[in-house]
């Protein structure tokens, strides 16, 4: 408790020291014409007084070195706190007079001062209490009430000039001692001293006004810049706003041609698949009446074969007297041997013909090959020979090193620009080879054929042959038995053989239908590849509806926020308009209104009770009127002044109509 009590002592002195600072200052300023140099003892010994207002109350910090005690530190926050008092900061830190925490603090405050922003940055400081807490207890002056009463007070100073070099003084080695002596006054100092306050109230009553209608018309450029904003960006919400409907509606008509399209290849895939079902059930009922006609022909063909055999084996006795056909079957088997032997004249030829192309072949590759390497030889050469010149001429080459690089070219590939013709020709070689082993290849093919046939006739040869033999010792057997039958049975035979050729060309035809069918088949499974990939388009078309539905739902969200925030923004910007309006009305009364002197009022405006010692006066600080405690005991916040003050009843009332209909808006 005492401690407490003294640190509350010490911060009433130190706001009396102040003001008397502040006081002297200012009288001596207007005397000499409110131009101050840094040789003048008031503001000397006002920023002494300021140093230790700084110091009240200031946390010691240990480090190695040893305890720290600096008002420097919580100056530093300014520069985080009000982006306009970075100048000042790197000002303080490119001085290289300085060296110690001190020196760069009474730095900082002379640079303020004479920017007139003294009171701003400590406001803001002030405002920021939870910062200050790390370099102040709790019961320092710049955590408690008094803060803000010496802030008021240094508003005063910006009306001064205040020319002050920093340059060539010793700020580290200052010692900061008040001197009392320039604040006692003596009595005629005191009697003519009323002209001097008279004067002073004047100043500071103008001075008020003056700052009040600055800190006003910064807010009002806050504001103007804030609305600003906030229509720009009201704008731009509102053109995605636009887009975002536009891009919408797009989907929109995109999902339902898509829909439309879908639905087409429903109804499309779905006719081809009955139309396709209905034409292979006609094509394998008709399949199967045919396969069954066949079948019967096929038996009753057997049958016939079977009656025939048997008629055959009772007329192969009479099959002797055909010694004609005998003769007839001999030439044509002289025919079939000429025409054997001379396929096998022409197969032989070709296999020549082939060996000789495989031999040129050959020839043609190893020439080309020879060609290749003789002028791969030959540019070797002459790069080895080149190179060696070259490195013979150089001085700093060994004398062993044109062995090594010879050594070291054979496996490097060389091409010369005179080797170009000679690469051309060996790949007209490649191309004309590749030409004939692609003709050998198909003369392959067509002996292979060849080969083939000679294969069947061989057969039909040994088949014949073997008929021969058979017919020779039937004949011999059926000369003695068959002589007057040979006409029947040449016509049944010419029977046999139409009936033959008859079902030859049935079983063409059932082989044709049957080739149809299959190519018939194979188009109804292209048709259903192609509808199961047209199925899968549809599938990936569903997929990319429910894709865009999901965009959809996100940009109906999107739209729905930005519609709550161009609600929000509309909000803000009438309570700001609403703001404004206050303001610009503040500042109309402020205009209107004068502040009154004290000499000036005799009675209280409201009452019109006369003034005496127990009935003080007090100045209403909305309309500037002076009014009794009792006409004046309200407190209102105004914009002007950070915490409530005296108003008179008139102006509560007013203000609180104002900022009632303000609320209800």
């Amino acid at each position: 408790m005492a401690s407490k009590c003294q640190m509350m002592e010490e911060r009433t002195n130190l706001m009396h020291m102040m003001k008397l600072s502040i006081k002297v200052l200012l009288q001596s300023a207007l005397s000499l014409g409110r131009s101050l140099d840094a040789d003048h003892a008031p503001l000397q010994q006002f920023f002494v007084v300021m140093e230790h207002c700084l110091k009240h109350g200031l946390k010691v910090k240990k480090s190695f070195i040893g305890q720290n005690k600096s008002f420097f530190g919580p100056l530093e926050l300014v520069e985080k706190l009000c982006p306009e008092a970075s100048d000042i900061a790197t000002s303080v830190r490119n001085l290289p007079e300085l060296k110690t925490a001190v020196g760069r603090g009474r730095a900082w405050l002379y640079l303020a001062l004479m920017q007139k922003k003294l009171a701003d940055y400590l406001k803001v400081l002030i405002d920021n209490k939870h910062l200050l807490s790390e370099f102040y207890e709790p019961e320092a002056l710049m955590m408690e009430e008094e803060g803000m009463v010496i802030v008021g007070l240094l508003v005063g100073l910006n009306v001064l000039d205040a020319n002050l070099c920093l340059k060539g003084e010793d700020l580290d080695s200052q010692v900061g001692v008040i001197d009392f002596s320039l604040y006692l006054k003596d009595v005629q100092a005191l009697d003519g001293g009323k002209e001097h306050e008279r004067i002073t109230d004047v100043l500071d009553q103008k001075n008020y006004v003056e700052e009040l209608n600055r800190h006003l018309s910064c807010t009002v450029g806050d504001l103007q810049t804030k609305i600003d904003g906030l229509e720009k960006t009201n704008s731009k919400l509102q053109e995605e706003l636009s887009a975002a409907t536009d891009r919408i509606c797009s989907l929109q008509e995109e999902q339902q041609q898509l829909r439309e399209q879908n639905e087409l290849i429903r109804e499309r895939s779905e006719k081809r698949v009955e139309i396709t079902k209905q034409d292979t059930k006609v094509e394998l009922e008709t399949y199967k009446q045919t396969r069954q006609g066949l079948d019967e022909m096929y038996s009753d063909v057997w049958k016939q074969l079977k009656a025939e055999k048997k008629a055959r084996l009772e007329l192969e006795k009479e099959l002797e007297l055909q010694i004609g056909m005998k003769t007839e079957m001999e030439i044509a088997m002289k025919l079939l041997e000429k025409d054997t032997h001379e396929k096998q004249d022409t197969l032989v030829a070709l296999r020549q013909q082939l060996e000789d192309v495989k031999a040129i072949n050959l020839q043609m590759f190893h020439r080309v090959q020879v060609c290749f390497d003789s002028a791969t030889r030959l540019a070797a050469k002459s790069t080895l020979h080149t190179l060696d010149s070259q490195w013979q001429h150089r001085p700093h080459v060994p004398p062993g090193a044109a062995g090594v690089l010879a050594s070291c070219v054979h496996f490097i590939p060389i091409f010369p620009s005179g080797l170009q013709m000679q690469k051309i020709e060996a790949i007209n070689a490649e191309s004309s080879l590749q030409q004939k082993n692609e003709a050998i290849t198909s003369f392959e093919e067509k002996t292979n054929q060849v080969m083939s046939s000679m294969k069947q006739m061989e057969e039909r040869l040994q088949h014949s042959e073997r008929a021969r033999r058979g017919a020779e010792e039937r004949s011999h057997t059926l000369q003695q038995e068959l002589g007057g039958r040979t006409s029947a049975l040449q016509q049944q035979l010419a029977q046999l053989h139409e009936q033959c050729s008859s079902l030859e060309k049935e079983l063409k035809s059932e082989k044709e239908q049957r080739q149809a069918l299959q190519r018939e088949l194979q188009r109804e499974k292209d048709t259903s590849s192609l509808l199961r990939a047209e199925l899968q388009q549809v599938q990936g078309l569903k997929k990319e509806l429910r894709e865009l539905q999901e965009e959809k739902a996100e940009l109906q969200k999107v739209c729905d926020e930005q519609e709550q925030a161009l609600q929000e923004m509309g909000l803000h910007l009438s309570q700001s308009k609403l703001k404004m309006e206050d303001i610009k009305e503040v500042n109309k009364a402020l205009k209107g209104h004068t502040w009154l002197k004290d000499d000036e009022a005799t009675h209280c405006k409201q009452c019109e009770k006369e003034f005496s010692i127990s009935r003080r006066k007090h100045h209403c600080r909305n309309c500037g009127h002076i009014f009794c405690n009792t006409c004046s005991s309200n407190e209102l916040a105004l914009p002007s002044y950070p915490k409530p003050v005296r108003v008179c009843d008139s102006c509560h009332t007013l203000l609180l109509q104002r900022c009632s209909s303000s609320t209800g808006s």
